[in-house]
């Protein structure tokens, strides 16, 4: 059966319409068939007020009938492609279309006519890519996923997704150094919260190639957020100190940031190895515990470094404290606190 352009473009409406209806509700995901039925729900309701306010003679039979929902959409873009197949976006957006019905299978094929159609689009290669592994039962990203990613980058060095994905994939490979490497330079240009929980995967990848963890500087000074007040610290272990009294490695060392005279919540904290000393660490609003109390909307802090006995943030008895510093902000350099040196 031969489709009108007039059908075709409706179909296309529809899927762009649940298309930008699934991007809004993503939020509200809470199981995928919830998520699913609320955007079928809005994207009919859609339709149907358009029919009332629209131009609803424009759709009537026997000009053509819209589709009544996704999978009818879906089944006239397919129908539409057979006929003429040299159309890279339209199975992009069949593609997407399928992944949103919960097809991982026909994504992954649909992706693949695409990029055989347009080799070179970045995004479309790092879709493609992430949809074979989708179809993976284990989630794997295959050589050819590999050679996409690769390509995406070759075409964009910048491209965010391309550069975690083969993260991703080099760490499955069993190369988590190279991993690592490559997770690395997404630290510069993502935002504090990310980098933190980025740092986390970096450190596990480092730590299974026999790696070190990154410096807390590097944590830092990736994390720290344009304009905040951030408050670089550097934190040593007093020698004397050191030789006198034996002390874990994995003691737990605190860099705290609080209001002074004030309580002792920290407004800014952030939690370390007493083995990592001497360290350098950059405190910012991605540290605060408090989501109403900023560092940067202070003009004033009380600076101080605590080994910890219980490994609680809170004070404790056989606490080891550095004399606290005040700091007036914007500082205008770094803060060194000394932990164990004798009272002035």
């Amino acid at each position: 059966m031969v489709i009108p352009p007039t059908a075709l473009f409706a179909a296309v409406a529809t899927l762009l319409t649940f298309g930008v209806l699934a991007w809004v509700l993503r939020p509200l995901w809470r199981t995928r068939r919830t998520w699913i039925a609320g955007v079928l729900a809005l994207g009919l309701a859609t339709l149907a007020l358009y029919r009332v306010v629209g131009t609803p003679a424009a759709l009537d039979a026997p000009v053509f009938e819209a589709p009544e929902s996704l999978e009818e959409a879906v089944r006239q873009l397919e129908a539409e492609l057979q006929r003429n197949p040299a159309q890279p976006d339209g199975w992009a957006l069949l593609a997407r279309s399928q992944a949103a019905m919960g097809n991982p299978v026909a994504a992954r094929n649909a992706y693949a006519r695409a990029v055989e159609l347009a080799p070179d689009e970045p995004g479309l290669l790092v879709d493609a890519a992430e949809s074979r592994a989708l179809a993976d039962p284990q989630r794997h990203f295959d050589d050819q996923a590999v050679a996409w990613l690769h390509r995406a980058l070759e075409l964009e060095p910048a491209h965010q997704r391309a550069t975690w994905f083969l993260g991703v994939a080099q760490r499955q490979a069993r190369q988590p150094a190279e991993a690592a490497k490559t997770w690395e330079s997404l630290l510069g240009v993502v935002d504090a919260a990310t980098a933190r929980s980025l740092r986390v995967q970096i450190d596990e990848a480092r730590a299974e190639a026999g790696l070190p963890p990154l410096p807390a500087s590097a944590e830092g000074a990736a994390a720290t957020p344009a304009g905040a007040h951030a408050l670089t610290v550097k934190v040593a272990l007093d020698p004397s100190f050191a030789e006198r009294v034996r002390l874990r490695g994995d003691a737990t060392v605190f860099v705290i940031a609080r209001l002074p005279d004030g309580p002792p919540m920290p407004v800014a904290v952030e939690r370390h190895a007493l083995q990592d000393l001497p360290l350098e660490v950059v405190l910012d609003d991605g540290d605060s515990p408090m989501p109403t109390q900023k560092l940067s909307a202070l003009q004033e802090v009380e600076v101080l470094a605590r080994i910890s006995a219980s490994g609680s943030a809170a004070r404790g008895e056989g606490d080891l404290e550095s004399a606290p510093v005040r700091v007036a902000l914007p500082a205008s350099g770094p803060v060194e606190l000394v932990l164990g040196a004798p009272a002035p």
